[in-house]
């Protein structure tokens, strides 16, 4: 399996849902088709979800869609939802209480970005599954950020 895709229930529970799928999908991927998938990467995926599920769910009308894919060492992870409009990082500002998800998602994410489509947008984070490797990704040991 290195692709599986969900439609999410138009509840606040579909965030929870969408975190174990994610997990599931991951451990799934370790177990059954020896893919090296580190807890970090679990842990960095389940952030993901969890921000571009719970930002769908807050600014976008009807259903959602998430979808998992596995590929080239890392996992991508895409919401579509049914809002055409772009989502945007707020400038940083330590006192500042909430609405930091999306600074995080780029952040911890190799790769991030949103495609408009006729009916609402695709926000899609991919993330290394492998804490150490080669060609210039982060290490365990290395601060997040951009590459």
């Amino acid at each position: 399996m290195t692709t599986t895709a969900v439609a999410l229930d138009d509840n606040d529970a579909c965030i929870a849902q969408a975190r174990q799928l994610a997990a599931d999908f991951l451990d799934n991927a370790r177990t059954d088709h020896g893919v090296a998938v580190s807890g970090r990467a679990v842990d960095l995926t389940r952030l993901v979800v969890s921000e571009l599920v719970t930002n769908a769910r807050k600014y976008a009308p009807g259903p959602l869609w998430m979808e998992l894919r596995l590929a080239d060492g890392a996992v991508e992870v895409t919401v579509r939802d049914s809002a055409r409009v772009r989502p945007a990082a707020r400038p940083g500002d330590p006192g500042r209480v909430g609405q930091h998800g999306l600074e995080i998602v780029m952040a911890v994410a190799e790769a991030f970005h949103v495609r408009l489509e006729p009916s609402g947008k695709s926000v899609t984070a991919r993330i290394a599954l492998a804490d150490d490797t080669v060609g210039g990704t982060r290490r365990a040991d290395a601060p997040p950020g951009p590459r």
